[in-house]
């Protein structure tokens, strides 16, 4: 099965948290055809399914996740599947960068958090450059994606 497959089957079985947790969503129409680094802001797990929930089923993204997920029984094996470039933190990995550009040169949408980690409440912290040498290296623009850091449940999250 090809990894845009098990993308939208990951979509499908986790699909009934988008009616847990509602969203808004705003600007789908500037989500461009073709390759793009799509960034977003990063509290919680959800994040990840909420950026490809406000997406839409059509549209398959190549995610980043931390290497830890690859251990994880099941899901870290279906993750890969799905296309997950997985990125060691906290040093140069230059194999993930690779992918990344990789992914982007032959036309895939690449999600991924610049912060490079969960950032909760009203904390902060400085993104990393990693988003900015991937677009000017391949080129593609950058769509900036904000998910509400508070998420109500059974209430529209905007």
């Amino acid at each position: 099965m090809r990894k845009e497959n098990w993308f939208k089957l990951i979509f499908a079985v986790i699909r009934p948290v988008s009616l847990v947790f509602p969203q808004k969503t705003v600007g789908r129409e500037n989500l461009p055809e073709g390759p793009a680094l799509v960034c977003a802001n990063h509290s919680s797990g959800l994040d990840p399914f909420m950026v490809a929930f406000a997406a839409g089923w059509g549209t398959y993204l190549r995610m980043m996740a931390k290497a830890e997920l690859r251990k994880l029984p099941v899901i870290g094996w279906v993750f890969h599947k799905a296309g997950v470039i997985f990125v060691k933190r906290g040093e140069r990995d230059i194999d993930s960068f690779k992918s990344s550009l990789r992914a982007l040169k032959s036309g895939e949408k690449l999600m991924l958090f610049p912060e490079g980690t969960r950032v909760r409440g009203e904390d902060t912290v400085a993104a990393k450059t990693g988003a900015i040498h991937m677009a000017m290296r391949s080129g593609v623009p950058i769509v900036p994606v904000y998910v509400p850091r508070k998420k109500k449940p059974f209430r529209v999250n905007r």
